[in-house]
């Protein structure tokens, strides 16, 4: 048994949070729809490189185990199409600029209509409301003016993005979350919903602590490069042949570090460094002498004997090494997949663990348009040559 076994999803959604939460749900077992334009699909098909086989490597880690419906939504009838499987669908997620799908029929009142069970989440940069309701929004300047970047990199550096595009994927968290929300809602009401998410809320609320101190305190926060603005020592060390990650959290774990690891218990007995607080405002004499310490040793050997009292620390590893690591398979982190065109595809696992309702068997992320025949004759029971006529499109009339 599968979660979502039974939910249809009509995915109107391009490029990254929308495609993530919608992945999530396939993750799940719900049926997932991708709706693309029939020339060139999805932008992130074009997204490239890396690529393999010419397909776009960005495209496959967000669109495994759903189905592509090739339609051009522009014109009446491919409006009409995307209507009549929105009366099928169980969520509709979306991520037009305001207004649009509206022009075409497809707004959340006209399908609220004829489906009032239909979950309808509308992903955008700013939200339905306020005076920027009408902007697009990209990651990168959703970073910019939500202050994430101005937290993240070194002290006396500049403003710095984080790796991956992470305003869109924790809004996609963000949907996903709102959307099985909205399924126990409706087993309530027996109505559907519409649901607005945002990425520069999902942006704001990332802010987590940091937001909080300015809000209670109006200070300005800056930024600390690899270290903690209210934990210490929580920092990279360079090693005598590399570099580590040290994690302290509490005091008892720095007693451990101390007295066990470095076999420094005069640090531990300093009264300025016994209490979190204390470590924080002492940092700028502290994390010299520890920094000399760490010095004298590899990491395997300061790892060891980290993990061995006790006291959080990990190697600072390149994606290679990540994926080539125990935990990796340990885990079963990465998922090989038959594929017709690459043989088998790998690619990484969903990290959901249901021990119950295990989440599906990945299938691998489809051509452009290769289900269209099937789910339109299946869900909407269409000829076989009314289908052809639509893929042919207005110029193969």
């Amino acid at each position: 048994m599968l979660a979502l076994d039974g939910i249809k999803v009509l995915d109107l959604s391009r490029v990254l949070a929308g495609p993530w939460c919608t992945q999530t749900l396939a993750d799940l077992g719900a049926e997932v729809w991708k709706i693309e334009e029939p020339t060139k699909g999805d932008d992130t098909r074009s997204w490239m490189p890396p690529e393999i086989g010419g397909e776009s490597t960005y495209f496959l880690c967000c669109n495994r185990s759903k189905q592509s419906v090739a339609i051009d939504m522009k014109g009446p009838e491919g409006q009409a199409i995307v209507r009549r499987l929105a009366e099928k669908a169980d969520i509709l997620v979306e991520n037009f600029r305001r207004g649009a799908l509206d022009r075409f029929g497809l707004g959340y009142d006209d399908l609220a209509a004829v489906n009032p069970r239909l979950i309808y989440c509308s992903i955008s940069g700013y939200g339905r409301t306020g005076s920027r309701a009408d902007e697009a929004g990209y990651d990168f300047a959703i970073q910019a003016e939500s202050g994430l970047m101005a937290i993240t990199g070194e002290p006396d550096g500049s403003p710095m993005k984080h790796g991956v595009a992470i305003t869109d994927i924790v809004t996609g968290m963000n949907a996903t979350q709102a959307i099985l929300a909205a399924l126990l809602a409706r087993e309530k009401t027996g109505r559907g919903q519409l649901i607005d998410i945002s990425l520069f809320d999902s942006a704001v609320a990332l802010l987590a602590n940091v937001g909080s101190g300015h809000l209670a305190t109006g200070s300005e926060p800056r930024r600390y490069g690899n270290a903690h603005a209210t934990v210490v020592p929580y920092q990279l060390f360079e090693t005598f042949d590399g570099v580590l990650a040290l994690a302290v959290g509490n005091d008892l774990q720095f007693r451990n570090l101390c007295c066990q690891v470095l076999e420094r218990p005069g640090l531990w007995e300093d009264a300025r460094y016994q209490k979190n607080r204390d470590r924080v405002l002492n940092r700028s004499m502290l994390i010299p002498s520890l920094a000399e310490i760490f010095r004298t040793r590899g990491t395997a050997d300061w790892i060891g004997k980290l993990r061995q009292a006790g006291v959080p620390a990990g190697q600072v590893r390149k994606v290679s090494e990540v994926f080539s690591s125990p935990e990796i398979a340990e885990r079963n982190l990465v998922v090989e997949m038959p594929d017709d065109r690459h043989g088998v595809l790998r690619l990484t696992a969903s990290p959901l663990r249901l021990l119950g309702t295990p989440v599906r068997a990945p299938v691998a992320p489809p051509r452009l348009g290769q289900d269209t025949h099937d789910v339109l004759k299946r869900e909407l029971g269409m000829s076989d040559q009314d289908i052809e006529l639509i893929r042919s499109g207005p110029r193969g009339r």
